[in-house]
């Protein structure tokens, strides 16, 4: 190949300062505040094409033989083989206050489509724990409510560690609109931040990740195109970078400022959404449990909660001592077998006995939830061996409505499969969404306050399709956000009041439908810390519960942490929840085995019975539809937790900061300990009384 001549251009202000070696497609130059910030020189882009086989062909800009020089870019060309018409434009321009990234791909033959394009790469410095240089920082990650990573090295080793997004699809990936919720990320240092934000109002489908590359970390946006064969993929939208301050919710606000510009269909503030049911404002406490077994893979026989009427006592006794409204959220519940969908109804039991208890609920002022199991088609049932649907699944010719390899075959889904056996439906195909109809119609008809209707579709999203008998385009794009809203509008206009949510928040196109999710935050210890990033977003359009903490990595028989989580969920705005294990006790989190240890039931209980008071109290015009702000300066001291990653240092007190509707703003500090804790706020000591929480006004 010839020597290429250098074209350098800079692009940005004083605050941010991007060059880019167009010749050589890399970034030659990343200062922001002054202070060069690159690391190493990668590719600028590279992208996946497929041919009409379904084989895939991965190249990067170094491929390119030649390169045009423009006004605001370059556009790459002669590419090896077969793809020697494909071209790519790459432009940069200076928009609000940074830089915005556009990009075009044409593959240049009608037996190819562009299924993604990574697009811009950067790579910065070594994270902070990782860093001898000292050079290091965090990077914010909108994954399951938000984290900051400081050590890539403890995140490689957890259960969520880099992978590509591949089909059939898993429900960890690093995908918005999935189990990441927003079009951001953002790597911070102590000084500074590089904000990274796609600011796209159809919010296509999204992969944004980081990884160990050369000496640093690239930040990795993945753009599925979801175009037709010989079609051209552009971004109609900037990727925005823009410098910031080195705090989270600096970034955050960057992109708060975006998305309130450009609100997803159907979504509004919750003050103003008179579709919302009365309860919505209470702050209930959800209680959770299953009525057969005593975890997900135990023997599925009936337990001391079944009939569902005797659970009643447990839960006039947990509403007494707790002062608060239950939302009773039911497990393994299903008449057909539990967390195997699509099929749920007739409730095990039968419809009769279910309703009954509905009943007893209501006449009590409290409220009754269900969780589902998604988008999957369980041929066999791994839990009660006599569930198959195979003579059904062949009879109706169901195969239809699955999710397609790019061959057009349909392999098992890799989806809770201890659980079940089966496939992966497509809601965007006429055969898969009429299941999905058939199947939770039955739900929207028998007076359910809620319906937790998407576990497993994190943030509401659906699985990868590359089928070309659906009606879709080949491959996953901005396709699977559209008929994502268009099914689940349809579905809250059937059901009425009754609300509907999914597992990890629901991601941002899907705000308006899925009000009440299921928010794991707990699962971002295994990678890095917690941070209550989809409240700072999102918190005035919609509310979470905390979840029943699945997979909570922290040693619960040895220490007990779920105040501390109960804490950190209400400090977030979201409604707390208890999980009862199958003897009337208390579980740290679904999913434990070992029965031997339980939390404190005095001391968790007196905790709710506080917050919710004080809830009610004080803090309901921030909490209920606040706007959240940074904290105030405060040193609270710290508690170390033991982890299956090891040992996590934390604030003894959990804080967030609020702005009312009225433009009060106040700072909540909640203690989950026993004894009372003093700390500085801004320099004056302040004095938390044990389980329970306190506001300072902000002036």
């Amino acid at each position: 190949m010839k020597e290429r001549v250098i074209f350098l251009k800079q692009f940005g202000s004083s605050a941010l300062t991007v060059g880019v070696d167009f010749a050589h497609a890399r970034i030659e130059s990343l200062r922001i505040g002054g202070t060069e910030r690159l690391c190493g020189r990668v590719p600028l882009f590279r992208l996946r094409l497929r041919n009409r086989a379904g084989e895939a062909t991965v190249l990067s800009a170094t491929d390119a033989a030649s390169v045009r020089e423009t006004e605001d870019g370059a556009i790459y060309g002669g590419f090896p083989g077969e793809l020697e018409a494909l071209s790519v434009r790459v432009s940069l321009g200076e928009e609000q206050d940074g830089v915005a990234w556009r990009v075009a791909v044409d593959p240049g033959s009608a037996q190819y489509f562009v299924e993604w394009v990574d697009f811009p790469a950067v790579n910065l410095p070594p994270l902070a724990e990782n860093n001898t240089k000292g050079d290091g920082g965090a990077v914010l990650i909108p994954y399951n409510e938000g984290a900051l990573v400081t050590d890539l090295e403890r995140r490689e080793q957890s259960s969520f560690r880099y992978t590509e997004p591949e089909y059939p699809s898993m429900g960890s990936y690093f995908l918005f609109p999935n189990m990441v919720s927003s079009q951001m990320m953002a790597y911070l240092w102590e000084d500074a931040g590089l904000y990274v934000g796609a600011h796209d109002p159809r919010r296509g489908v999204k992969g944004l990740d980081f990884y160990g590359e050369g000496e640093g970390v690239t930040l990795r946006l993945r753009l599925f195109c979801g175009v037709a064969f010989g079609e051209t993929f552009s971004t109609d939208y900037p990727i925005l970078w823009a410098a910031t301050e080195g705090r989270w919710e600096s970034a955050a606000e960057r992109y708060r400022a975006w998305f309130e510009g450009a609100l997803p269909t159907g979504v509004r503030k919750l003050r103003e959404n008179e579709s919302l049911p009365e309860w919505y404002a209470d702050n209930p406490l959800v209680v959770s449990y299953p009525v057969r077994g005593k975890h997900d893979m135990d023997e599925m026989v009936p337990n001391r909660y079944y009939p569902y009427v005797n659970a009643l006592p447990e839960l006039d006794e947990i509403r007494r001592a707790t002062d608060s409204r239950l939302l009773v959220l039911l497990m393994h519940w299903e008449g057909t077998a539990p967390w195997a969908p699509p099929y749920v109804w007739p409730p095990f039991g039968g419809t009769e006995a279910f309703q009954e208890f509905g009943e007893q609920l209501h006449r009590r002022g409290d409220l009754l939830g269900v969780y589902c199991s998604g988008f999957g088609f369980t041929e066999q049932s791994n839990l009660i061996a006599s569930y198959n649907c195979r003579a059904d699944y062949e009879a109706r010719g169901l195969e239809r409505g699955m999710c397609a390899a790019p061959d057009g075959e349909v392999w098992i889904s890799k989806i809770c499969t201890g659980q079940r056996s089966g496939y992966d439906i497509c809601p965007a195909s006429e055969v898969g969404r009429a299941i999905l109809d058939e199947a939770y119609a039955p739900l929207f008809e028998n007076g359910l306050d809620y319906v937790q209707i998407l576990d497993q579709n994190h943030g509401g999203g659906q699985y990868f399709c590359y089928s070309r008998e659906h009606g879709h385009p080949p491959a996953p794009g901005p396709w699977m956000t559209e008929k994502m809203q268009e099914m689940l509008s349809d579905w809250n206009r059937k059901a009425g009041k009754t609300l509907f949510g999914c597992e990890s928040a629901a991601a941002e196109p899907f705000i308006g439908n899925l009000l009440f999710s299921d928010n794991r935050f707990e699962l971002n210890y295994r990678m890095g810390r917690p941070v209550p990033l989809y409240a700072y977003l999102y918190h005035e359009y919609v509310r979470n519960f905390m979840g029943n903490q699945v997979s909570c990595p922290f040693r619960c028989p040895e220490e007990d942490t779920l105040r501390y989580r109960l804490a950190y969920a209400f400090s977030a705005g979201d409604c707390m929840t208890l999980v009862l294990r199958h003897d009337g006790e208390l579980l740290s989190h679904w999913g434990q085995k070992d029965f031997s240890y339980a939390p404190d039931r005095e001391k968790t209980l007196r905790l709710i019975a506080n917050l919710t008071r004080f809830y009610r109290e004080q803090a309901k015009p921030y909490l209920l539809d606040g706007r959240m702000i940074p904290t105030l300066p405060t040193e609270c001291g710290s508690v170390t937790y033991e982890s299956s990653m090891g040992a996590v240092t934390l604030p003894r007190l959990l804080l967030s900061a609020w702005e009312s509707p009225d433009g009060s703003r106040a700072q909540l500090l909640v203690n989950p300990e026993d004894d009372a804790v003093t700390c500085q706020v801004d320099g004056t000591p302040v004095t938390v009384p044990p389980l329970s929480a306190i506001l300072q006004f902000i002036i």
